[in-house]
């Protein structure tokens, strides 16, 4: 072993780590060493690091040297410390194997109990402890984890021998099954393992600890956890630990349970009692949904003394990490012991209240706060729930696992479930239980129904972190996976028929019900308030009517950062004036058409400044290419051919000479590539009495609003410069237009011009247009696209999911920036912006402002605002200050 590879240190035992650790030791494994150095009662045990897993990878699963010579040694120091021995036939000792990556994520291993436990050391266990029914209820459970986690035997094979076995002998429950029916299991579950695996399973305890490691790297890089890492952005190079830890046993009798628990209701943030546990269990049984688990407050009565030194305990975890804690638990013969604890996954809501809670009760300080919530539990918040006017009449009800309203198709498999949601289908997942293998499923799928489980098992856990409304434990389900449908009652639905979950309540009902815009409750307002002290950049919003400027208004944007004028072109009722405009023969046809439009746009500019009066409006001039008001080309040619059709020798009808000369007028306006042909700035040169037309619809809009004791603050920018002169000349024709204006009215109003950077081009001769402009703002969504070279709506519907999947690119441009490619042309613009024109405004009016990962990007070049849906202001404004403190910790590091 060289010097390099013998200072590497792969193992920790839990007395030597601490919270401090997480990233070499995991979540798991730097929790449960901060319990130990507490003085929380923890089982005693050692952990392998994520280190020792990213090596492990890197070799092609071949272990680092010195990695099992290090964990024999700790597992020598484990013994010395029990008094036990791993497959000693007198006092074995038995342990627990934990995956524990660094952020706690659904998909990896799951766990192992019980390893160690054999032919031979398990009559020690049962005469030890004086209880045979215990002992071999433990092998029998350890050949089932092993043989499923390890080696891979599907868990049916185990389940269908022990449902079998209940059947047999008669009994409902797997806890009444008795020693001659666990003896005759083991047999069972050794034969089937055999048929499965091609060979007996290893008898070595050892072997088997090193299979199980083994398992626990391996389950890193499995489909379901890349599958999660990609949804949440967790990196695929941080690797999990290992956790090896002394037994404690839940399952001795009903004077031991196992049970989890949270400090706090992870589903509304309420500060009261949470949780389940089962007597006479073990591990897993909890959040398997194998059996009913129990609430918790009725541990008090059965095991009081346990139940308050839990109490005791939730109090101390949560005060020591400021944050609500999910806590898994084991009472072994009246004594408890943790078995883990990490900040819990939490609804939206309950991110908001617990956050706020917090602070008033003086544990964390706003700041901290504001890292408590994650910029898209906001987005989870602002979206619909169901209409409380309803009448319908729920067909069943289960546990209200995680709030929300879902409306879909219902599906039996995560896989179809996928599929579906992929193709952009409403599904909602309906299962027996969810397993870890269902995570595709269910980040897709709108909500999950369970039939089994509680508020714990895997799906309500999983659903509360995705924000996915679910409603589990709906047990008058019976589901027929192979017929694909549910019977409730007498009513049966069948694959694709749509039922709406209320997560809420935990109702559920046959068909789609309404949906009703979110409600903004006051801890969301208090939070997103904080955030506002802390942001430097502003926030403004896009939107093109006087309704969604007011939307954005209550939502605290301050200001428009983009009003697309062409949407207002669209109208049913303008379109007709706006075709006139574009097929005019000559000017004076096109000045009347003009006329027309000139008091609509004036219509819509007034009702904008109105809801935005005292905060800056930044209108865009037309951008579009003309054809787009027209009809299809390829539509208006059929239009013709059927009128000839119909006209037979009267082929000079009126309806069929408009219907030619719109088709002759699309044909000379279609192009081959519109998005890079006449429209924008082009456009506006080419035919100048369109922005002047603009020009004086805004000038006016404002002095009406004026008058009515509005203050309108006007910025207007032009589309799609390339060129410092393109600008220079526009910025003429604006200005000539407004002295116009004011001279007739006799007043005037205080405005600015300037451009939208969304060319490459004008990234890179920033300093040029700048000498002509009062502003920039970054049009991100077409910078990509020139920028890249890819069109948004041809690349989304075919290669540019594939390059996401197959990690080609980290995510897709158009939803968070590209920040090397397009996001070094915005550094470039704003650099050469800011070197000719110290004071520049700068801006991004790309949806792109309301992504909390690209925000920070914007944050770190000085931008002034970012601008973005209405719906997604309160978004945009947490993430402008979740960045500011992003740079202050950097800056400390």
């Amino acid at each position: 072993m060289s010097a390099s590879q013998s200072a590497t240190r792969y193992l920790y035992d839990l007395a030597d780590g601490d919270a401090s650790m997480k990233p070499l030791l995991g979540g798991k494994g730097a929790n449960v060493a901060e319990m130990m150095r507490l003085g929380v009662p923890v089982p005693d045990g050692f952990t392998v690091t994520t280190a020792a897993c990213v090596e492990a990878m890197r070799r092609d699963s071949q272990w680092p040297e010195g990695l099992w010579e290090e964990t024999l040694a700790a597992l020598e120091r484990l013994e010395d410390r029990t008094g036990r021995q791993l497959g000693s036939p007198e006092r074995p000792l038995l342990v627990s194997v934990r995956s524990g990556a660094v952020v706690s994520m659904p998909g990896m291993m799951d766990t192992i109990l019980n390893l160690g436990i054999s032919d031979a050391t398990v009559e020690a266990l049962g005469a030890e402890s004086d209880n045979p029914r215990f002992a071999w209820d433990s092998y029998r459970r350890f050949i089932q984890m092993y043989g499923e986690v390890v080696e891979g035997v599907p868990a049916h094979a185990y389940e269908d021998l022990i449902t079998a076995m209940k059947r047999t002998r008669g009994v409902e429950e797997d806890t009444e099954l008795d020693v001659p029916a666990l003896q005759e299991l083991v047999d069972q579950f050794k034969a089937v393992s055999r048929e499965h695996m091609g060979e007996e399973l290893p008898e070595a305890p050892r072997d088997q600890l090193r299979r199980a490691i083994d398992a626990v790297f391996r389950s890193w890089q499995n489909p379901r956890a890349a599958i999660y890492r990609k949804a949440n952005g967790i990196p695929d190079d941080l690797g999990t630990a290992v956790n090896v830890m002394q037994m404690v046993f839940g399952n001795r009798g009903d004077t031991s349970a196992t049970g989890v628990c949270f400090t706090r209701n992870p589903a509304t943030g309420a500060k009261e009692l949470y949780g389940e546990f089962l007597l006479n269990a073990q591990g897993e049984d909890v959040v398997a949904g194998i059996r009913t688990p129990r609430p918790l407050a009725e541990m008090k009565d059965l095991l009081p003394e346990a139940y308050e030194q839990l109490l005791d305990t939730m109090r101390r975890l949560e005060e020591h990490y400021g944050d609500m804690q999910d806590i898994e638990f084991t009472v072994d013969e009246g004594s408890l012991y943790l078995l883990q604890t990490r900040n819990g996954k939490r609804t939206a809501p309950a991110a908001f209240k617990v956050a706020r809670d917090l602070v008033e009760e003086g544990v964390i300080t706003r700041e901290q706060a504001l890292r408590r919530v994650e910029p898209a539990q906001l987005d989870q918040l602002l979206h619909p729930a169901i209409d409380p006017e309803h009448d319908q009449k729920p067909i069943t009800k289960g546990l209200n696992a995680s709030p929300g309203a879902a409306v879909g198709e219902i599906v039996f498999d995560s896989d179809t479930a996928e599929r579906r949601g992929k193709a952009g289908d409403a599904v909602v997942l309906v299962r027996w239980e969810t397993t870890p293998d269902d995570i595709g499923g269910t980040l897709v799928a709108q909500g999950v129904l369970t039939a089994h489980g509680g508020m714990t098992s895997h799906a309500a856990v999983v659903a509360r972190g995705m924000g996915k409304p679910c409603v589990a434990g709906a047990s008058e389900l019976k589901i027929d996976a192979a017929a694909r449908q549910l019977t409730i009652g007498d009513t049966v639905l069948t694959e694709g028929d749509v039922i709406t979950l209320d997560g809420s309540t935990g109702e559920v009902y046959a068909g789609a019900l309404e949906l009703v815009p979110p409600q903004i409750n006051e801890d969301f307002a208090s939070v997103v308030g904080w955030a506002d002290e802390t942001r430097r950049m502003q926030v403004r919003a896009n939107a093109d009517t006087g309704e969604d400027a007011a939307k954005a208004r209550e939502f605290g944007a301050q200001g428009i950062g983009l009003c697309r004028t062409e949407h207002m072109f669209m109208a049913e009722d303008r379109l007709p004036a706006v075709r006139r405009m574009i097929l005019a023969k000559d000017e004076e046809e096109r000045a009347a058409a003009l006329e027309t439009i000139l008091p609509m746009q004036q219509q819509d500019f007034e009702a904008i400044f109105e809801a935005m009066s005292g905060l800056p409006v930044t209108i865009r001039l037309l951008d579009p290419p003309l054809h787009e008001f027209l009809p299809d080309l390829v539509e208006q040619a059929l239009l013709v051919q059927r009128l000839e059709q119909q006209a037979g020798e009267a082929s000079d009808s009126e309806e069929l000479a408009e219907a030619r000369l719109l088709l002759s007028q699309v044909k000379k306006l279609t192009e081959m590539n519109p998005m890079l042909g006449t429209r924008g700035v082009r456009l506006a040169l080419l035919y100048p009495e369109i922005p002047q037309m603009q020009v004086r619809a805004i000038a006016r809009a404002a002095f009406a609003v004026r008058q009515r004791g509005g203050e309108p603050l006007v910025e207007i920018m032009v589309p799609l410069v390339a060129y410092a002169e393109e600008l220079r000349r526009m910025r003429e024709i604006i200005e000539e237009t407004l002295d116009e204006e004011f001279e007739s009215s006799g007043e005037r109003f205080d405005y600015t011009v300037g451009t939208m950077i969304e060319l490459p081009r004008a990234a890179v001769v920033a300093d040029q247009i700048a000498e002509h402009a009062d502003f920039f703002s970054f049009g991100t969504n077409d910078l990509t696209q020139t920028g890249i070279g890819i069109s948004r709506d041809d690349a989304e519907g075919s290669f540019l999911s594939a390059y996401v999947d197959s990690e080609v690119v980290a995510a897709n441009p158009f939803s968070s920036i590209d920040v090397d490619g397009v996001g070094g042309l915005v550094r470039l613009g704003v650099e050469g912006g800011r070197r000719a024109k110290a004071d520049l405004k700068l801006g991004v009016c790309g949806e792109h402002g309301g992504d909390p990962a690209s925000i920070g990007l914007f944050e770190s070049l000085g931008l002034d605002y970012v601008s973005c849906s209405p719906y997604r202001v309160p978004i945009a404004r947490f993430s402008a200050a979740r960045a500011v403190l992003d740079a202050r910790e950097d800056d400390e590091e």
